[in-house]
């Protein structure tokens, strides 16, 4: 991606889990960047290493399974991997702020609401006092479109809908009015509805705010809705990159064609069987040598099943990591 207003890049990370196998690479030489006051979509499949490079850059992977091998992760020019756990304070939760996959888990369930949400205000902001942190509270919770904020802010989250957790999620994230928002699949189990309205509330507070989004999930029509910028991951790589517009239009890598095709569409004969793309995202362990998409990939050639391919510009703002494209960079 352009490099002109950027607020985070991502440059060569490699993070690895140690397992009983051995040190096992789950993110492979990830690199991207995001744009000031754009929104980021990360999408792929499960496994393929997109909620593992989220909680890199909050620095959230456990110890010491999770050990960061190599690249950097630039917040405004900040190695965010490199800083001390009292200059990472500042930033995590702060300045760069996550909504987590499923708000159940992520939620204390022995907690209200309000004591939850007044301890992001105590870490950040305890010179605004306890009156100070209950008005903040009340009004964040009113900007995520709860009605009766009053009421949820003495709630369990037990007591409240999937919906309105997540909304309380998002509360949270934003109640310190970070500069970045990582959401890692908020719809994923919600109904069709409520993922409209959380999708519609994350666009609102980005135009009302300015701040940047990155998107992950696997749902391409998510993608389409909300994000200016696209990377496609497959098994730790980046196998493609372009702006939303231009990957929908020309999808270059063959999972990337894989993936639109598998979506259903209105003009298919009803009845008919879905495009699949044959097999599973390899496991950690059994990662091909070659490209990691060879073994399901249609166009595979020998090369392919023996070295990487290099990253190649197709386009203005388009890259695709495939032998079947141009001069490698």
């Amino acid at each position: 991606m352009q490099e002109n207003g950027t607020i985070l890049s991502i440059k060569n990370l490699v993070v690895a889990f140690q397992t009983e196998s051995g040190l096992l690479r789950a993110v492979d030489g990830v690199s991207f960047s995001l744009r000031q006051g754009s929104t980021l979509g990360i999408v792929g499949e499960s496994g393929c290493g997109k909620s593992v490079t989220a909680l890199s850059i909050m620095r959230l992977l456990p110890k010491p399974i999770g050990q960061y091998l190599d690249g950097e992760i630039l917040f405004k020019e900040i190695d965010i991997l490199k800083l001390a756990p009292e200059s990472l304070h500042q930033i995590r939760g702060n300045r760069i702020s996550m909504i987590f996959q499923e708000p159940m888990t992520a939620l204390n369930p022995v907690q209200t609401i309000g004591r939850q949400l007044a301890e992001v205000y105590e870490l950040h902001h305890p010179e605004i006092g306890k009156t100070g942190i209950l008005k903040a509270s009340l009004e964040v919770l009113n900007k995520v479109g709860i009605a009766a904020p009053e009421t949820v802010i003495k709630s369990y989250p037990h007591q409240i809908s999937g919906g309105m957790r997540q909304r309380v999620m998002i509360a949270m994230a934003l109640a310190i009015k970070p500069d970045i928002l990582i959401a890692d699949e908020p719809t994923t189990a919600l109904d069709v509805t409520i993922q409209a309205q959380i999708l519609s509330l994350i666009r609102d507070l980005q135009d009302e705010t300015g701040m940047s989004v990155i998107f992950i999930t696997h749902d391409l029509g998510v993608i389409a809705e909300i994000c200016k910028d696209v990377v496609v991951m497959y098994a730790g790589r980046v196998a493609e990159m372009a702006t939303a517009l231009e990957l929908f239009e020309n999808p270059r890598h063959p999972y990337t064609k894989g993936l639109l095709e598998s979506i259903p569409r209105l003009e298919n004969v009803p009845k008919t069987r879905l495009n699949v793309i044959k097999g599973m995202v390899p496991e950690l362990d059994k990662f091909p040598k070659g490209c990691r998409f060879e073994n399901r990939c249609p166009e595979a050639m020998d090369i392919c099943r023996s070295t990487p391919p290099p990253v190649t510009e197709v386009g203005t703002d388009h890259f695709v990591s495939c032998y079947l494209y141009g001069s490698p960079l």
